[in-house]
């Protein structure tokens, strides 16, 4: 939003000697975004004067009409000067810029040749001026402006170039803003100014206007129409009118439409016209219905949505409410009657036709922030009164309303509470001072009652401190153009922005002292180090992934995996789910790396998963005037989704590089389980490992990781069908393990170690074939008792002929030590013979011979 000062003044008594940039600072200071304090002037120097046109000469032969134009600018020959623009003619009144001028940017204007011509100066527009945006054309003064030759340096004044503008970001909650009115309330309440606000008419004499009707009302609480007739259309728009369209980045287009344009500026409420002579019958304000087409103002023929709300005559829509005008009732040269109409819609229904229709305007700007629905009538009385005395117009008598808009509602709020969150002391006169700028309606509602009623106790957690017993209450009703309050917190926010953010003290909030890590972030940071100790690098992926993953992994219809969360809101239509495995992802790593040479890779990540809540039930949604309950936080629990923790970890490659040492060797299903094993190693526990088949795994190289008999994962050599489908390397591995079935250890306990020697045994045990080695493992381990320091599977050998059909060898290195002695060979074969016992009764082994 552009806006010059002087406009704002008109509202403010501005402090004599208060500059742009002072008042740009003041603004800053209670909250809006000033982006750039300028005046046109500013960039300007040399000769600039006053021209006029004596002849023009249409150059032919150029992709673009080029003239040649003989300009009168107060020295004894005219000057010839080169311009494209067609919107003047011979004997017009313009802004000539002389070698050695120069314009905003900076634009320095010399001699040169151009078009076979040499053009001696410059024909400026409003743009090249720095007085607003419009470079359709050049800029045309008014025939008494002044004399040719005359120097506009000396006249800046006059077109306003010397007029500071504020050049304003305004944020989606601050609608208001989008008028010099709405400013002009934020630069009094910033200076401690009062304000002067427009004029509210009175009560319309009791005669029915332009007949209408609203079919819905929840798209638009309230439709005002009034109406002027004996307009004279072709009448020039005032001057200062056009100045300050132009400074707000408006072109100027004709009377009627400039009026309207200049009231929505002034008051924020967008106004639109109709030609009454091109109306058919009653106007309407309903949804489109399907198959309905409107040609909008600017020549677009639109297929209308049934969402879109529009205005209608008997003929159909005449108009997309909110939004545009049709064209079909445009005013123009020749209109004398005109309809003029003032209207609330939902914001909601405005921003969605300005997206569907990709059709931004000025209008919708305002309309989807939200205007002041009590405003319609002050903008109509001024748009009447304005075309009454510059068009010649005559005001019809009465007028037409439909609704009144939404009411606001009173809020409660404890005087003391803004300065206990600002944590600074702000006076009850204050608060009521500061709301008062702001256009709220301050009564004091009622004294706190002694004790401390929920409200005073929730407000005690949130700020740390008790609020009086006695502390008044305020009654605040916000203004009409206020939508954004509907919070205690909004009018806080209110009161600390213009008591200003720079009297809120910096103070760091204390820290418990002595806290630390907690034991789960201690065990996920040891298992990361030990994974990347182990050689694997981590990677950190987004949690969307697509539902195709879910085919491409071979994953069972019944497969809980399958049962995703789907986003409301994706970032992509391509991943609107939120995961259920970690492998997506680091796939989608492996093949970006492949893509860009990186053919052995070990990678892992650890993260959070997503699984369906426990309840089917929509979450309960507690206001904010109090704590939620707890067994409104225990049923919002229930809708949470289940988020436990995994780690995975994805091998492509050669874990061992070839060299002058040898060959390399490719990754496969074990390094996948021994990645399980690091991360088990590092949270002291032992994992149990057993053949399964489980997608997305090679059914004949895949390994169960079982955690005190409970799944906890799975690790091994990818499907074939998965590498092709995901067009992975072959023998791809990958590992995925729950660590939240991982207790944090306790601290680790230094061992105690014997000073005799050990004693150390093999031990082959043939058992059938089916017989998992880890079960083997297990019962040696049993049997052994406490002697036994250690024992590991080196060696699994098979033989139908030596050790018969559907038999194979486990072989076993066993350590034995005690804490006390140096143990016999009798000693450690005994303990030995009574693993082979164990493992005889478990698994049905017997020693190999």
């Amino acid at each position: 939003m552009r806006a010059p000062v002087s406009w704002i003044a008109e509202f403010v008594d501005l402090p004599a000697g208060l500059d742009g940039r002072s008042l740009g600072d003041a603004l800053i200071r209670v909250g809006l975004e000033v982006e750039r304090v300028s005046a046109p002037a500013d960039g300007i120097s040399g000769p600039l004067r006053i021209g006029r046109v004596l002849s023009i000469e249409e150059l032919t032969g150029f992709k673009k009409p080029i003239r040649y134009c003989l300009v009168e600018v107060g020295e004894p020959a005219p000057r010839g000067i080169v311009c494209g623009a067609q919107n003047f003619a011979e004997g017009d009144l313009i802004v000539a810029a002389l070698p050695g001028a120069v314009l905003p940017g900076p634009f320095p204007i010399v001699a040169r040749q151009t078009y076979g011509r040499t053009s001696d100066g410059m024909i400026c527009s409003a743009r090249e001026l720095g007085l607003g945006e419009d470079h359709s054309g050049i800029l045309v003064l008014p025939p008494d402006f002044g004399e040719p030759g005359t120097d506009l340096l000396d006249a800046l004044d006059v077109l306003g170039m010397r007029d500071a503008v504020l050049d304003i970001a305004v944020t989606a909650d601050r609608g208001y803003c989008l008028a010099v009115r709405g400013l002009a309330r934020e630069a009094a309440a910033a200076l401690d100014l009062p304000f002067t606000d427009l004029p509210v008419p009175g009560v319309a004499e009791q005669v029915a206007g332009y007949p209408a009707s609203v079919s819905d009302p929840a798209g638009c609480d309230r439709f005002e129409l009034r109406a002027v007739t004996g307009l004279d259309a072709r009448r020039p728009t005032p001057e200062y009118i056009v100045r300050r369209l132009r400074a707000c980045g408006m072109r100027s287009i004709s009377l009627a439409v400039d009026v309207t344009n200049y009231v929505m500026l002034e008051t924020g409420h967008p106004l639109h016209g109709y030609d009454r002579a091109l109306l058919s019958g009653p106007l309407g304000v309903r949804r489109a219905e399907p198959g309905e087409k409107l040609t909008t103002l600017d020549g677009t023929v639109r297929l209308l949505d049934a969402d879109d709300l529009v205005i209608t005559d008997d003929r159909g829509p005449i108009g997309l409410a909110g939004v545009m005008g049709g064209a079909a009732t445009e005013l123009s040269d020749g209109t004398r009657d005109v309809l003029l109409e003032a209207a609330h819609f939902d914001p909601a229904s405005i921003s969605r036709a300005v997206r569907r229709h990709k059709l931004p305007s000025e209008a919708a700007k305002r309309f989807e922030r939200g205007v002041d629905p009590a405003m319609a009538p002050v903008a109509l009385q001024r748009c009447v009164d304005l075309l009454i005395e510059h068009g010649g117009a005559t005001a019809v008598a009465g007028g037409t309303l439909i609704g009144n808009g939404p009411v606001p509602v009173p809020i409660e709020l404890p005087a003391g509470r803004p300065g206990r969150l600002a944590g600074t002391p702000i006076a009850t006169a204050a608060v009521r001072h500061r709301l008062e700028q702001v256009g709220c309606l301050v009564t004091v509602a009622e004294a706190r009652a002694a004790g401390a009623p929920e409200t005073q106790a929730t407000e005690t957690q949130a700020t740390g401190t008790e609020a009086a017993a006695d502390e008044p209450v305020l009654s605040v009703t916000p203004p009409s153009w206020r939508p954004d309050l509907t919070d205690p917190a909004d009018l806080i926010e209110e009161v600390v922005r213009l008591e200003g953010y720079d009297k809120v003290p910096s103070v760091l909030p204390r820290s418990p002292a002595d806290r630390g890590w907690t034991a789960e972030q201690r065990l996920r940071r040891s298992i990361s180090r030990a994974m990347a100790g182990a050689g694997y690098t981590e990677v950190i992926n987004y949690p969307f992934v697509s539902p195709a993953v879910h085919d491409a992994f071979g994953l069972a219809p019944e497969d809980s995996r399958r049962r995703a969360l789907r986003l409301a809101n994706p970032i992509s239509d391509a991943e609107p789910e939120l995961r259920t495995s970690l492998l997506p992802g680091l796939l989608a790593n492996l093949g970006r790396n492949l893509g860009r040479g990186n053919r052995e890779l070990a990678i892992f990540e650890m993260g959070l998963v997503y699984l369906p809540a426990e309840t089917t039930e929509p979450a309960p949604r507690p206001g904010v005037e109090h704590r939620p309950t707890d067994a409104e936080l225990a049923a919002i629990s229930r809708t949470v989704p289940v988020q436990p923790r995994y780690l995975a970890t994805v091998l492509a490659g050669d874990v061992e590089l070839p060299g002058w040492w040898g060959p390399g060797r490719p990754a496969g299903w074990a390094d996948a389980i021994e990645s399980a094993r690091v991360a088990a190693r590092a949270a002291r526990v032992e994992l149990e490992i057993r053949k399964a088949e489980v997608a997305p795994w090679h059914p004949g190289r895949c390994a169960q990781l079982l955690l005190d008999g409970a799944v906890v994962g799975a690790a091994g050599e990818l499907h074939p069908r998965v590498i092709a489908a995901l067009d992975l390397p072959a023998r791809t591995c990958a590992m995925e393990l729950n660590l939240d079935a991982f207790d944090p250890p306790p601290p680790a306990q230094a061992p105690e170690l014997s000073n005799y020697p050990p004693v150390l045994l093999d031990l082959a045990l043939v058992v059938p074939a089916p017989v998992p080695a880890a079960d083997v493992l297990a019962a040696v381990r049993a049997g052994a008792g406490g002697l036994l320091e250690s024992v590991r599977l080196f060696d699994v050998y098979a033989d139908d002929e030596r050790l018969g059909a559907g038999l194979k060898s486990l072989a076993f290195a066993l350590r034995f030590r005690a804490p006390d002695r140096t143990l016999t060979v009798d000693e450690a074969i005994a303990v030995r013979d009574a693993a082979v016992a164990e493992a005889a009764v478990r698994c049905g082994a017997v020693l190999r011979g």
